[in-house]
Formats: C-alpha cells, sequence, structure tokens
C-alpha cells in the first residue's frame, strides 16, 4: 500500500508527525484545500507524465497549469501525461494520491518553480485522504528532484 510506504519513508525522515490524515477526499486541488483549509495554490499538485517510456512527476502549485510549449521547449517532447489506469503501475501511487515521495525507482522527479512563491505546501502523502505539510525547501529536500523546472503558466 502506498500510503504505508510514504509513511515509513516520512518516519525513517522523523516527520512522520507532518503526515494529515484527512476525513474527507483530497483526491483534487480544490477537494485537498476544502479538506486542509488552505488556499488552492498552496496544494502541490503532483501530474505523471511520459517520455519515450521514463514516467516522470512534476510536481507544482495547485493553480498552476502546464503551458505545453514551455514544457516542450525543456523535454523536447509534447506533454504526454500516464493514463489514469497505469499510473499506479508507472508511478507506484494511484491517482488522487501520486506524490513525489517512495515512488518506484526509475520515476525521474522535476519540481516547478511556481512552489518557490508559497511558504508551505501540501503535498499528497500516498493516498486520497492524506496530505503532509512542507516548506519547498523541505519538499526539494524529500522527494530529491532531478531539477527545479519553469513549465508552468
Amino acid at each position: 500500500m502506498s500510503y504505508k510506504r510514504v509513511q515509513t519513508y516520512f518516519h525513517q525522515l522523523h516527520l512522520a508527525d507532518r503526515i494529515i490524515d484527512l476525513k474527507d477526499s483530497s483526491a483534487t486541488v480544490e477537494l485537498a484545500s476544502k479538506a486542509l483549509g488552505c488556499q488552492p495554490q498552496q496544494i502541490a499538485k503532483t501530474l505523471s507524465f511520459l517520455i519515450d517510456e521514463q514516467p516522470l512527476l512534476i510536481v507544482m502549485a495547485g493553480d498552476a497549469k502546464i503551458d505545453n510549449k514551455k514544457y516542450k521547449q525543456y523535454f523536447h517532447k509534447k506533454a504526454k501525461m500516464i493514463p489514469n489506469e497505469l499510473v499506479e503501475s508507472y508511478i507506484g501511487h494511484s491517482p488522487g494520491g501520486v506524490c513525489p515521495f517512495a515512488v518506484k525507482d526509475n520515476v525521474q522527479i522535476y519540481l516547478d518553480i511556481s512552489l518557490q512563491k508559497l511558504a508551505y505546501v501540501y503535498p499528497a502523502a500516498g493516498n486520497d485522504h492524506s496530505a503532509i505539510r512542507l516548506s519547498y525547501h523541505e519538499l526539494e529536500e524529500c522527494c530529491h528532484p532531478q531539477d527545479w523546472i519553469d513549465v508552468c503558466q
């Protein structure tokens, strides 16, 4: 179960007490911001893409959207999201709980600069009823990204 893997991961980092178990769903930015009582931009949404069978995650502010032109400039490919029914097999987490922690070994992680304007963000923690509160610096330390990128509008 991906939630347990994420809990174990944060336990090892001595941050497990930051995981928030939610009564209500956090599967979308809107639901998560309502459940957490925060602004939508504070949700660190994680989108999953494929580039030539290479899975990658892009974590961005909840109010940000992928800019296809910037994405193609950076990755030299058109943006292609992983179909919902294949996300767990590529990433290790199901849609609604996708996060940049405790993912499969071959998954590349990128952080969008839209996160840098926020003191704290709330990425999912492995399922659609959880989150964790992190500064963007802590997020970077916890998910070991390939790079900070600018691919959002």
